[in-house]
C-alpha cells in the first residue's frame, strides 16, 4: 500500500523504528525526514507539530502523532481506513 505518509525522526530513537516496522510491515512508502543534528528540520518539526519528541508522524494532512498513536489507531481498526483515504489525496 503506497500512501502519503511523512515521519520526522531521528536515526536511533525505538520509537522511530518501531513506527517504520509498523508502516512498513502493512506495505506503505513514507517519507522520512531525520532531524539528527539539523537545527532547521528540528525547528520545522515543532513549528509543524507543536512537539519536540520523534517521531511525529502525519498521515496525509493529519498530524497523527508518534508512535503511540500510530499503534493506537492500529489496535483500534482506524489505521487503515486513514492510510487508505490519504492514499487517494493528492501529494504533500
Amino acid at each position: 500500500m503506497s500512501s502519503n505518509v511523512t515521519l520526522y525522526t531521528t536515526r536511533f530513537c525505538p520509537y522511530c523504528v518501531a513506527a517504520k516496522q509498523l508502516l512498513k510491515s502493512k506495505q506503505v512508502e513514507f517519507t522520512e525526514i531525520a532531524v539528527d543534528g539539523d537545527r532547521e528540520k528540528r525547528a520545522e518539526l515543532t513549528r509543524l507539530s507543536g512537539q519536540h519528541t520523534v517521531p511525529q508522524i502525519w498521515i496525509g494532512d493529519v498530524h497523527v502523532g508518534g508512535y503511540d498513536e500510530l499503534a493506537a489507531l492500529d489496535r483500534q481498526g482506524r489505521l487503515d481506513a486513514l492510510l487508505t483515504a490519504a492514499q487517494q489525496a493528492p501529494t504533500r
